[in-house]
């Protein structure tokens, strides 16, 4: 896992969390028990009336046993999206 990591370190990432929450930014490290540090975060929330919120967290660290998911982003095409017409209904909590 570190060696995939390794190479998503000061690339835009999208990290889901196993609450279902969604968090954006830029990778800027990480330890053994994949514990994320993400720079310039924002968490996008979904919802199925109104369009995607983006709430600032600045500087963040997420921990590892609350990751679920995480992939680079195609910023070209994130830059793209027209969030505030995209209706979704959140995530759900990941099981275990």
């Amino acid at each position: 896992m570190t060696n995939t990591l390794e190479s998503y370190v000061n690339h835009l990432v999208s990290v889901i969390t196993v609450d279902g929450r969604n968090i954006v930014g830029t990778l800027k490290g990480f330890d053994q028990a994949v514990n994320l540090i993400m720079d310039e975060c924002h968490e996008r929330v979904y919802s199925s009336h109104r369009g995607v919120e983006q709430v600032i967290l600045g500087l963040y660290v997420v921990r590892g046993d609350n990751v679920a998911l995480i992939g680079e982003v195609d910023e070209d095409l994130d830059t793209r999206l027209d969030l505030e017409n995209i209706r979704a209904e959140p995530l759900n909590e990941c099981k275990t």
